[in-house]
């Protein structure tokens, strides 16, 4: 056994590629050669976000959009554009919200005190979106990091 180890180590146990007794293997490709400076980059990326905070984020968001067609059903010209979760969320104390949300709903001939006391419960816990500054290849002034 050993002989036939060394005899093919030395070029004289068949054809390379081949083992024997064994018919033509097909030849796979081989991967490309990668340059030594070149590193490998990882299988997963890391996201900034967790998804259960995204998932409960968009969660709300739907929960407010559907709550507003409720309260404002025959009157969807007087809905607010939108309720701005991250302008709540800046605002310190849930007194504070509910000023904001009543200013926001001020249009709304519903009962809003129960979608109010929701929200404000939904709004515990979730953190604020940080939003992510590319500067526009049109802006010639980009914020500063």
């Amino acid at each position: 056994m050993a002989a036939n180890r060394v005899g093919r180590r030395q070029g004289r146990g068949g054809s390379p590629g081949r083992s024997p007794g064994r018919s033509p293997a097909v030849r796979r490709p081989q991967p490309p050669a990668r340059s030594p400076g070149l590193q490998r980059r990882p299988a997963r990326v890391t996201v900034k976000y967790n998804r259960r905070e995204l998932q409960r984020r968009l969660d709300t968001e739907q929960w407010i959009d559907g709550r507003l067609e409720e309260l404002y059903r025959g009157r969807e010209g007087e809905m607010p554009d939108e309720v701005n979760i991250d302008d709540l969320l800046e605002l310190e104390t849930d007194e504070e919200r509910a000023q904001k949300l009543q200013g926001i709903l001020r249009s709304c001939t519903a009962d809003t005190e129960d979608f109010i006391r929701e929200l404000l419960t939904q709004l515990k816990g979730l953190p604020k979106q940080q939003v992510l500054q590319r500067p526009s290849p049109e802006d010639p002034n980009p914020p500063p990091p």
